[in-house]
């Protein structure tokens, strides 16, 4: 049996008596009964993710940014050269990142993931070579990876997922770097959701009015070019998709077969997302999100795959930045499930 094949097997469902406990244990709180919204109904959810009531601490958490290239760049669909992604690679791994601040402040770890990238970065501290390919192909022109090229890809997540659970960590945040990623996100968002291409596509880095309508009409060409079926995701993943999104799709399989939260970052996560939750439905019971993006077709996942998300900061840098602000809040919600006084215990008269 395949890597992808066991993963997706060791995917159940929520434990449903774990998470009515802590359901029954959120109602006598010394608080208001649902004063706490979202993330009242986020911890009774990873409740029922560990299968024990309180669950475990979300904590340490590992950030894993997984890096890809994208032949779809050939298209114009950004001013950012191709190479800005083994640049970025560099920068994360010197700690020069908007990531690496954002995680430092959480006590985050940041492992980096060369799933995909053009040109081989420099090795460094931090840095896992699994170089499925380099970059994908144009996907208006032919599909962007095979199938067992997206097959490795995932798996390349699961595996990362499975090291940085044995490694201790006990959070997965999704991160990802891509130059052209964007347009890729919008083309799986559409596949599996049926949107417009205008409806799901969006400025990215930063593009003009001229550029985004260019982009879009790449973006429509791209799903007009392939026979997409969304019942077959790793079909429409290796048509239209990244090696970063495919990791990603793994590393949300992964952590939920091993019962651990993945509080997934912006567009990039939430269309890989898609992906996974095609795979396998009950890999939702460990998803949380961080944040909502400004990328349009963000909010479109989002709403497609059932998950409200935390914070809303007009984010929309991507690195697993959304993410890794989001970890606190989870954080608090099982904290609070677990050291929260009941009415009974701390002596405290019920409401009438």
């Amino acid at each position: 049996m395949s890597l992808l094949s066991s993963t997706v097997a060791a995917i159940g469902p929520a434990d449903a008596a774990a998470a009515a406990q802590a359901r029954d244990r959120q109602a006598r709180m010394t608080k208001p009964a649902g004063s706490l919204g979202v993330l009242e109904d986020l911890s009774i959810r990873l409740a029922g993710l560990a299968g024990q009531c309180p669950p475990p601490l979300p904590e340490p958490a590992a950030v894993a940014v997984f890096a890809g290239d994208h032949g779809v760049h050939a298209q114009g669909v950004t001013p950012w050269p191709q190479e800005v992604t083994g640049q970025m690679v560099a920068n994360f791994l010197a700690g020069g990142a908007v990531v690496n601040a954002f995680a430092a402040q959480v006590g985050a770890a940041v492992t980096v993931v060369d799933v995909g990238v053009a040109v081989a970065p420099a090795a460094g501290a931090g840095l896992l070579e699994r170089n499925v390919r380099r970059g994908t192909r144009d996907m208006t022109v032919e599909p962007a990876m095979t199938r067992d090229e997206a097959i490795a890809a995932i798996e390349v997540g699961i595996a990362v997922a499975g090291e940085l659970v044995d490694a201790g960590h006990r959070a997965l945040l999704t991160g990802d770097m891509g130059i052209a990623n964007t347009t890729a996100s919008a083309a799986l968002v559409a596949a599996f959701t049926g949107a417009d291409a205008a409806a799901v596509t969006g400025a990215g880095t930063g593009i003009d009015a001229e550029t985004l309508a260019h982009k879009t009409e790449v973006v429509r060409r791209a799903l007009a070019r392939h026979d997409l079926d969304a019942d077959d995701p790793i079909g429409v993943l290796a048509a239209v998709g990244g090696l970063e999104h495919a990791a990603i799709a793994g590393l949300v399989l992964g952590g939920a077969a091993r019962r651990v939260p993945v509080i997934l970052d912006g567009v990039i996560a939430g269309s890989a997302t898609l992906v996974a939750a095609a795979l396998a439905p009950d890999c939702l019971d460990a998803v949380v999100a961080g944040h909502r993006s400004t990328e349009p077709g963000h909010g479109v996942a989002l709403d497609h795959l059932g998950l409200t998300p935390l914070v809303d900061l007009s984010l929309r840098l991507g690195e697993g930045t959304g993410a890794v602000l989001a970890l606190p809040l989870v954080q608090a919600g099982v904290r609070a499930l677990r050291d929260v006084a009941t009415f009974d215990s701390a002596g405290v008269t019920e409401k009438q």
